[in-house]
């Protein structure tokens, strides 16, 4: 008896295939009847999909015209650990006495470094002392960084970031609030406000305290005011800070500073006790009356240079310099 299988094909009528009985030769089946495509089926298809297609298109623009876009707010939020190796003279002993070079300092800024000694760290009211929001982000401290999010809008209000050697923690207002008067309180960590471009985070920094450049005695004053760049690539953040001081610095303070993502980490708490690190007369504060310390020329000395080239300035800053130094490093003609 014929075997008859029912084929269903898109778009088209049944088809009837005729398989000749089956036998041990398994013999191919011999097609009977196949219907023909039904081209105006097609062509309706066509244009209904091609109706549905326009109407999604014009759905998602009118979203994304609804909708503030996210793609360029990366997350900083998690652990991450200073990495040790940049700039160790800043980070991790500390600079020699009278190394000025790099560091774009007036004569009243080398005045305070060259009257400094580096006992007065050992004062017990400078013990505990915190690190300003610029030399915190430069220094050597582990960091936790949290978003602080508004439970009924679900934006990004601000960023708040812990340092294991913070004074209080710092937040980047990210609302569009603007600084406050020139009047009003300034603190270590300062006043942050934040904005997008792109992929990195550029953040406005006022109403900070003094605070120390480099810890030889180099300082930037209390009207100092920084942008920073916040980016990420994979696991590594990096910080560029810009400080602008037109009491102590000739020029702009441009420094960079990178920490790795540390899932591990959970940051201890930081008391800090305070302790007799040197006996001296109750109110003497160590420094050295100007023109009295006999360290100034060491730098020089045990690194060969010539003094004035240890003493600082913009001009030291720049690769150009480096023509200067050897024309200054040659010795008299024989």
């Amino acid at each position: 008896m014929p075997v008859f299988v029912l084929i269903e094909c898109s778009h088209t009528t049944a088809a009837t295939v005729n398989a000749a009985p089956l036998t041990k030769n398994f013999a191919k089946p011999k097609l009977l009847r196949v219907a023909k495509p039904d081209r105006k089926f097609d062509k309706k298809m066509r244009i209904h999909s091609g109706m549905n297609l326009s109407r999604i298109l014009g759905l998602l623009l009118l979203l994304s015209s609804v909708v503030s876009p996210v793609s360029a707010q990366v997350d900083f939020s998690g652990e991450w650990f200073s990495i040790p190796y940049e700039a160790p003279q800043d980070r991790r002993g500390g600079p020699e006495i009278a190394d000025y070079t790099g560091l774009p300092i007036n004569d009243a800024n080398r005045m305070r470094g060259d009257t400094h000694d580096a006992s007065s760290f050992s004062l017990p009211e400078w013990q505990c002392r915190p690190h300003g929001v610029d030399w915190i982000t430069f220094g050597l401290s582990y960091l936790r960084i949290d978003k602080m999010i508004d439970p009924t809008t679900g934006r990004l209000v601000a960023w708040h970031l812990h340092w294991l050697r913070s004074a209080d923690d710092r937040y980047i207002w990210m609302d569009g609030r603007s600084h406050p008067s020139e009047y009003a309180p300034h603190t270590w960590e300062g006043f942050s406000t934040g904005k997008w471009e792109g992929d990195s985070l550029i953040i406005t920094i006022t109403h900070v305290t003094e605070d120390y450049v480099r810890r030889n005695g180099i300082m930037r004053s209390a009207e100092t005011t920084m942008t920073q760049y916040l980016f990420m690539d994979g696991d590594y953040l990096t910080w560029t800070t810009i400080a602008y001081d037109p009491a102590y610095l000739t020029a702009p303070l441009i420094r960079n500073a990178s920490y790795r993502r540390a899932p591990h980490q959970q940051l201890p708490a930081y008391p800090c006790p305070i302790v007799v690190e040197e006996v001296r007369p109750k109110s003497q504060v160590p420094h050295y009356v100007p023109g009295t310390n006999p360290y100034l020329t060491e730098f020089a000395t045990k690194r060969d240079l010539p003094l004035e080239a240890t003493r600082g300035g913009a001009e030291t800053m720049y690769p150009e310099y480096q023509l200067k130094l050897k024309e200054m490093m040659k010795g008299p003609p024989k």
